[in-house]
């Protein structure tokens, strides 16, 4: 007879902070931005591509994405004005902190002008999260940009890197009081990669130069946001929330050593050259790319509703190559699409099991948060609704909030500080 293996109990350092992870376009709804108009010009095109892009099983299961209205955010999940709802359900499963971004062009929507009552209703939601004992961490961009900004160019204009330290300034000097943590930029390389190379994402451009001149300008705006907020607050935590992706190869030696070198060197620019311009790393990981020349499958029950690989020891690998930066480091995101909940609570199980085994080899791991607190519009490449990441199921007719299982899992491990393996 098999003997029954005892479980064993991993815990987390005291002062961990547990939370979830949203952003402004993704979940307030009713936004007025770059991304507002092209969604509505591109929503047919979207839905009628959305047979070449997804796999049949893909197609079966989400019937929704042939629906142009799956590409329109719209009222989203209405979060602008049910925060404090949604707020008392993160309370409920014992989060301390909680990730989530200011919109730019609520509060700048016209050049040089700012709307006090949405610097306001920001406040009201940072307070909203210091009443139930959590700790804001607040992005500063999340890829969505005033109409008027992206009329001047966007980030190709060298004026972005002016109009992006005005907009921090205003929003540090407003806030100061009441955040410490500063997440300047959110997944540099993904949001200008996908909106300025591929233009599959607003603004639409294409082509390396307009990458360039993009990317340049966003490493310049990073320096000059962080120093104006160390400038307004000496003692503010300033980083960023970057993509952060291991990659492997099967490819003969050296072509294989090559390529990995490659895809680390350019998806890891961003952080060396801010190097000494943060105060912690912010990393967000969802999955490991694996260069072949096979054409690989992986069992069903190991891929998300996005066909993406599950594999949580990318996270240990991950941190393990951050440890040389000797900062303190804070899973900024880390979450899987699995509408049936099925999987998701072991995913999260899972990938702390190696965060915490990092942790015991030294690195500074302070923080996680999950993506996401709910289910939302989906951004990159622009996948809508269909694809849920959230812990609490969204009605996107009726906005009922509806907490999953893996919401109860994740909870237990908040409220106790452990997790149980």
């Amino acid at each position: 007879m098999e003997e029954k293996k005892e479980k064993q109990i991993l815990k987390f350092p005291a002062g961990f902070l547990w939370g979830t992870a949203t952003s402004s376009h993704q979940v307030e709804g009713n936004c007025k931005n770059n991304w507002t108009a092209w969604e509505k010009e591109n929503a047919q095109r979207l839905a009628s591509e959305a047979k070449d892009k997804w796999q049949d099983w893909q197609q079966e299961k989400f019937p929704e994405m042939f629906d142009s209205q799956n590409y329109i955010s719209d009222q989203a999940c209405d979060h602008y004005n049910k925060f404090e709802e949604d707020f008392d359900l993160a309370k409920e499963i014992g989060n301390n902190a909680h990730r989530f971004s200011i919109e730019w062009s609520r509060i700048e929507p016209e050049e040089g002008k700012f709307d006090e009552k949405e610097v306001e209703h920001y406040r009201k939601v940072i307070l909203a999260l210091r009443e139930r004992g959590m700790e804001p961490f607040v992005t500063l961009w999340h890829w969505t940009e005033p109409v008027w900004f992206c009329e001047n160019g966007g980030w190709t204009n060298k004026k972005s890197v002016a109009y992006f330290e005005r907009f921090s300034k205003k929003i540090a000097e407003s806030l100061k009081n009441n955040v410490k943590f500063w997440i300047v930029a959110n997944e540099p390389n993904v949001g200008l990669g996908f909106g300025y190379f591929l233009g599959f994402q607003p603004p639409g451009k294409k082509g390396p130069i307009n990458f360039l001149k993009a990317y340049f300008n966003l490493l310049k705006a990073y320096k000059k946001a962080y120093l104006a907020i160390h400038e307004i607050d000496g003692k503010a935590q300033v980083g960023f929330a970057h993509s952060f992706v291991p990659y492997e190869s099967d490819i003969f030696w050296p072509i294989g050593k090559l390529v990995i070198f490659v895809g680390e060197y350019f998806s890891k620019y961003f952080v060396r050259k801010n190097e000494g311009y943060f105060d912690f790393i912010g990393c967000n990981y969802y999955l490991r790319h694996s260069i072949s020349l096979k054409k690989k499958t992986f069992l069903k029950e190991n891929i998300s509703d996005l066909g993406w690989e599950i594999y949580p020891k990318g996270i240990y690998d991950t941190l393990i190559r951050l440890k040389k930066y000797n900062l303190p480091v804070y899973i900024t995101e880390n979450g899987i699409a699995d509408c049936s909940d099925e999987k998701r609570g072991k995913f999260i199980k899972d990938h702390l099991q190696f965060i915490h085994q990092a942790i015991s080899e030294g690195v500074d791991v302070r923080g996680y948060f999950y993506w996401s607190l709910m289910d939302n519009f989906e951004f990159p490449d622009v996948r809508g609704f269909w694809p849920r990441f959230g812990l609490i199921e969204i009605d996107f007719e009726t906005l009922e909030r509806k907490p999953r299982k893996s919401f109860y899992e994740y909870g237990k491990i908040c409220k106790n500080n452990i997790l149980e393996i």
